[in-house]
């Protein structure tokens, strides 16, 4: 079966930075579009960022453009999200998810787009 595995969160201060990790298994990762969503306590979980298979093409949630920057590394199956600058308002589990059979330029912002999805690792920011 396909599993997402996140690992990379924890506790830091604003300004700081981390670098999420998802390894992928199960699904032919170099053919799959992979995607980052968080969800903070009592809110709907939102987008990140996705990015399509081959890295073609790239979708960030517009606030966090230029400071989130996600990437793959096909030979490694793993999808990351580096996270600069980050700012309490980052405070969220995190989760991988992944979309399969969509074409290389295919890069989605929604949740019901993605097939398989990780179990979270939670990012901490505190002032």
């Amino acid at each position: 079966q396909v599993q997402l595995i996140e690992s990379g969160g924890g506790l830091v201060q604003a300004g700081d930075s981390l670098r999420l990790s998802c390894a992928a298994s199960g699904l032919t990762f170099s053919r799959s579009t992979m995607g980052w969503f968080r969800q903070a306590p009592g809110k709907e979980r939102e987008f990140v960022a996705s990015i399509s298979w081959g890295g073609f093409n790239t979708a960030y949630k517009d606030s966090l453009k230029g400071r989130f920057s996600i990437s793959r590394d096909d030979v490694k199956n793993t999808v990351y999200l580096q996270m600069d600058s980050l700012k309490p308002e980052d405070t969220a589990a995190h989760y991988c998810a992944a979309a399969v059979g969509r074409s290389r330029a295919y890069s989605p912002a929604r949740l019901v787009d993605f097939d398989y999805w990780g179990q979270g690792t939670q990012v901490t920011v505190s002032s």
